[in-house]
C-alpha cells in the first residue's frame, strides 16, 4: 500500500511540477554544457565525493524548508528561520563544548549527541514563545519572524564572545560518518548514501515521513484546511489554533535543528563572524520549498539544487581548476534570483499571515 502511494505520489509529483523539474535540468545541461566549452573534463567536477558534500550540504536547507512548508500550510508564514538556525547553530557547538568539560576537554562523539539534542529542546522552547507571540497574541507574523532572525544575529556571536572569548568557537568535531560494508563500494551510490552522516539518513527519513503525513494523514489535511479553509476546519470540530500551534513549534524547532546539524553535523564549530555561519541559508530554504511547490519531496530536491550549486565553486577549486572563485560564488545566488522569478506559479494558501478566532 505504502509503495503504491509512493509510486502514485511520484507520478502526481513530476505532473505537478514539470515546469520546476524542466528548470532543473536545464541547469544541468547549461552547466555541462559550460564544463564542455571550457575544455574541463566532466568527470573532474562530478565526482562522487561532490555529490556526497551536496548532499550534507543540502540537509539544514533541507530541514529548515519543511519546517517551514508546515508552518505555512497551516496558515503561519515563519519567516524567523535564518534567526532559528543561527539559534540552532550556536547552542548545539555551546552544549557539546560545555558538556565535554571546556576549554582543552576532548569533544567524544555523545557530547555531540548531547549538544545536537540539547540545540533541539531549546529551538522547542523558543519556537513555543514564538508560537504564543504570533497565534495567541497575533503578533504581526513578519516583523516577529524578523525579530527573531535580527536577535539570533546578535546572540549567537554574544554567546560565542561570553563562552570563548571571541565570535566564533574553536572546532568541537562533528558527527562520524557511518560506513555500511559491501553497499559502500558501489560506485557513487555507495558514498553518497553508505558511507555518510546518520544525519543525511535521518533527513531522508524526515522528508519521506513529512510528505507522507502531509498527502495522506488526517493531520495533514487539518494542516492544509487550517491554511486554506479554516472555518470549514473548525465546523468540522477541529482546533483550527490548536493546529498552527503544532506546525509553528515544529517549523522553528526543526530548523534550530537543522542550524545544530550544520554545526556540528557538516561543520566542527561556530562561526559568528558577518551573517554567521547559517550565511542565509533559512532564507534558501523559503525559497526552496516555495520552487518545490510546499511539497516536501520538491524542498529537499530544491535543496540538492542550492547545494549543489554551493559545492560546485568548492569543487572547482579542489580539482584545481582556475576559475574565478567570486564568479563561481555567486552561482547559488543567482540561482535564487532565477527561482524567485519562476515560484509565482506557486499556490500559496489562502489564510497566510490571516489569524483566526473560533466563533464557537
Amino acid at each position: 500500500m505504502i509503495w503504491t502511494r509512493l509510486v502514485e505520489g511520484s507520478a502526481e509529483f513530476a505532473r505537478k511540477n514539470r515546469y520546476r523539474l524542466g528548470f532543473v535540468l536545464a541547469v544541468l545541461v547549461v552547466v555541462v554544457g559550460a564544463l564542455e566549452i571550457s575544455g574541463i573534463e566532466t568527470g573532474r567536477v562530478f565526482t562522487a565525493g561532490f555529490f556526497e558534500r551536496t548532499v550534507r550540504a543540502a540537509v539544514p536547507i533541507t530541514l529548515a524548508a519543511i519546517g517551514g512548508l508546515y508552518a505555512e500550510k497551516s496558515g503561519v508564514f515563519n519567516i524567523g528561520l535564518e534567526g532559528f538556525m543561527i539559534f540552532g547553530a550556536v547552542n548545539a557547538v555551546a552544549i557539546s563544548f560545555l558538556v565535554a568539560g571546556g576549554e582543552n576537554a576532548t569533544v567524544a562523539q555523545s557530547d555531540i549527541w548531547i549538544g545536537l539534542t540539547g540545540a533541539l529542546l531549546i529551538s522547542i522552547v523558543m519556537s513555543t514563545i514564538f508560537a504564543i507571540l504570533l497565534i495567541r497574541y497575533d503578533a504581526d507574523q513578519i516583523v516577529a519572524g524578523l525579530a527573531v532572525w535580527f536577535i539570533g544575529l546578535g546572540f549567537g556571536p554574544f554567546t560565542a564572545v561570553i563562552i570563548w572569548g571571541s565570535q566564533s568557537s574553536p572546532p568541537v568535531g562533528r558527527i562520524g560518518r557511518i560506513n555500511v560494508p559491501a553497499l559502500s563500494e558501489i560506485p557513487y551510490i555507495g558514498t553518497v548514501f553508505f558511507n555518510t552522516s546518520p544525519l543525511v539518513w535521518l533527513t531522508f527519513l524526515l522528508v519521506g515521513l513529512s510528505w507522507y503525513v502531509l498527502y495522506y494523514t488526517r493531520y495533514g489535511y487539518w494542516v492544509q484546511a487550517a491554511g486554506e479553509n479554516p472555518e470549514a476546519l473548525d465546523t468540522a470540530g477541529v482546533d483550527v489554533n490548536r493546529v498552527r500551534y503544532a506546525t509553528t513549534i515544529f517549523s522553528g524547532a526543526i530548523a534550530g535543528f537543522g542550524g545544530a546539524v550544520l554545526a556540528v553535523g557538516i561543520t566542527t564549530s561556530f562561526v559568528g563572524g558577518g551573517l554567521t555561519m547559517v550565511d542565509g541559508r533559512g532564507w534558501i530554504a523559503i525559497v526552496a520549498y516555495l520552487f518545490g511547490n510546499y511539497n516536501p519531496v520538491g524542498a529537499f530536491l530544491a535543496a540538492i539544487l542550492f547545494g549543489g550549486a554551493n559545492m560546485f565553486q568548492v569543487q572547482l577549486q579542489t580539482v584545481g581548476i582556475d576559475l574565478s572563485s567570486t564568479l563561481t560564488g555567486l552561482l547559488p545566488y543567482v540561482i535564487v534570483l532565477v527561482v524567485l522569478t519562476l515560484y509565482g506559479t506557486t499556490q500559496m494558501p489562502s489564510e497566510v499571515g490571516e489569524s483566526y478566532e473560533s466563533e464557537s
